[in-house]
């Protein structure tokens, strides 16, 4: 039976994967991963800074070999029953492009200039902007941030823009517009790359770019020119409308067709965040709270619009109708760091080995070693006295963005070892997702249950364990090894017409799941002592942060 086929593209933070999936069955088809070539090698990154940034040859390399890749494992017939693409990226990962849509990055004279690429969504060397965009709209007629939690992140698009063509007079000359990774990489395959008329995602320009249609689209002139005369002008290239992900950008341009011997009738949908497809891609239902659970987290909630919409919440990621589905009010909130944070952790131990020991050495050691520190963790007991960890080692996205916090850990004695760090840090991820369970319940937003996908999910059971102890909630863990890819699959059979809805693709096309983890009721009081002691530790260390600024800057 032929069946049509549609491609998920997912580009994470260190690679892209692109999988064909049959769009009756939701069977995967073929999938192919591509690490970023520049990414891998460090170039154009400053972690002392907090500087990441992606040139845009990776992304160009990446979806060309990755939808190559997976077609050359799928049956030769499907190639031609390709009738949908679909692309999720990270966000907000904003760069400067030219009047013709084309990064500054890939023009000779800013090649290597890394303000002329993407700024990764981890970048955080503007805090002082963000900070400025807060001040101003706290005190302006209307307040830009309340569809925000009412705080702007160093981590999202107005920021980003503005700290960098202070910073860069040749980035503020050539910079025409600006353009999501998600909007320009789909664009890229229409061959409109136009700024000032490619569709731009709802989900991007709603949760990272103060977008509403309560504001007319995005803030006013005369906002923006009061936030710095250099953003003059910008809004009017910028856009006015945006597009939901169910909806088509276009169908492949002619060269793109050649280049992947794909049908130029290929729809190419409206791309968006990789949290809010993965949602799709997971199963999400009403108050279904999903975490995708990698390097960070990123949070989706979904509910309905009559229902919630009234609401403005708190210091979260943002509340836009549509960013996940049609119809219903998408909810974002996130981790700055949770599989960094075991990362950050393995490289402080491997480190000294790799440089005394050789790159051998620490690289078998670096294989072994969060395994063998989980193994002995899972057999510490869990007591009222243990370590206690914040997990703002990358700041704190939510709730209540501030990404000039540090970690802190406490109750380090003579005794202690690497599993009980290992431990406590565990427990810190688990503590900051807890807060952030609690402000959604505190805003009146239910969560009737938790679903988690993404690689930390996947490979460690202590992890989600303790996440399930701390939350006191079971959590479900989708099925499928690349839910986030599934999703962009699940929306570009919607946007090609083969399914009405998400919610008929999803029932369609999904996976299920095939773990759960139930909350240990022996421990559930203790990591209730242990969250009020991490409350108490973080309420210090911020406090502090709010009136030294020596401390600050440490």
């Amino acid at each position: 039976m032929n069946h049509p086929y549609v491609i998920g593209v997912d580009f994470g933070t260190d690679s892209v994967r692109a999988l064909i999936v049959d769009t009756q069955t939701g069977q995967a088809v073929g999938t192919h991963v591509h690490e970023y070539a520049r990414w891998k090698q460090g170039l154009y990154c400053d972690p002392a800074t907090s500087q990441f940034r992606q040139h845009p040859l990776d992304y160009l390399e990446g979806i060309e070999a990755t939808i190559k890749g997976a077609l050359a494992q799928a049956p030769a017939e499907v190639r031609g029953q390709v009738v949908g693409i679909s692309i999720d990226t990270t966000g907000s990962t904003p760069g400067p492009v030219d009047e013709t849509g084309l990064p500054l990055a890939l023009r000779p004279d800013f090649a290597e200039n890394p303000n002329g690429m993407f700024i990764l969504w981890k970048d955080h060397t503007a805090n002082a902007e963000a900070e400025e965009i807060n001040n101003l709209a706290h005190h302006w007629d209307t307040d830009y941030t309340k569809y925000v939690g009412g705080i702007y992140s160093s981590e999202w698009f107005w920021a980003k823009m503005l700290r960098t063509i202070r910073v860069d007079a040749a980035v503020r000359e050539k910079a025409f517009s600006w353009i999501e990774h998600c909007d320009w990489i789909s664009a890229v395959l229409t061959g409109n790359t136009n700024p000032l008329t490619l569709k731009r995602s709802r989900c991007a320009a709603g949760h990272k770019a103060l977008w509403h249609a309560d504001f007319d689209g995005l803030p006013s002139e005369e906002f923006l020119t009061k936030l710095d005369p250099l953003l003059a002008g910008q809004r009017d290239r910028l856009f006015h409308d945006t597009y939901t992900s169910d909806q088509a950008m276009g169908t492949l341009s002619p060269e793109w067709a050649e280049k992947l011997d794909l049908s130029p009738n290929v729809v190419v949908g409206v791309g968006a965040f990789d949290a809010h497809m993965g949602a799709i891609g997971a199963e999400i239902e009403p108050y279904a709270f999903v975490r995708i659970i990698g390097t960070s987290t990123c949070d989706i909630l979904m509910a309905p619009n009559e229902e919630i919409g009234h609401r403005l919440i708190r210091g979260i990621c943002g509340q836009v109708d549509g960013s996940v589905a049609p119809g219903m009010l998408g909810l974002e909130a996130g981790q700055s760091a949770f599989g960094d944070v075991y990362a950050w952790f393995a490289r402080l131990i491997t480190k000294p080995v790799r440089e005394l020991l050789g790159d051998e050495a620490a690289d078998t050691m670096a294989a072994k070693l969060i395994p063998h520190l989980t193994r002995q963790a899972e057999q510490l007991p869990v007591t009222p006295t243990d370590l206690i960890a914040l997990d703002w080692i990358n700041g704190r996205r939510t709730p209540d963005a501030n990404h000039t916090l540090k970690s802190a850990i406490a109750g380090l004695n003579l005794g202690t070892d690497a599993p009980r760090v290992f431990k406590a840090l565990v427990e810190a991820t688990a503590f900051g997702s807890r807060s952030i369970v609690d402000r959604f319940i505190e805003e009146g937003v239910p969560i009737k249950k938790v679903i988690a996908i993404g690689g930390v999910a996947k490979k460690s059971a202590f992890v989600m364990q303790t996440l399930a102890d701390v939350l006191n909630k079971p959590i479900q863990v989708a099925q499928a090894d690349q839910a986030c890819a599934l999703g962009a699959a699940m929306c570009a059979a919607v946007a090609a017409g083969v399914h009405p809805t998400m919610e008929a693709a999803q029932q369609a096309m999904g996976s299920g799941f095939d773990a759960e983890y139930h909350p240990r009721p022996e421990l559930v009081p203790i990591y209730e002592t242990l969250y009020q002691r991490y409350r108490k530790l973080g309420g210090f260390v911020e406090g502090e942060f709010a009136k030294n600024t020596e401390f600050v800057s440490a």
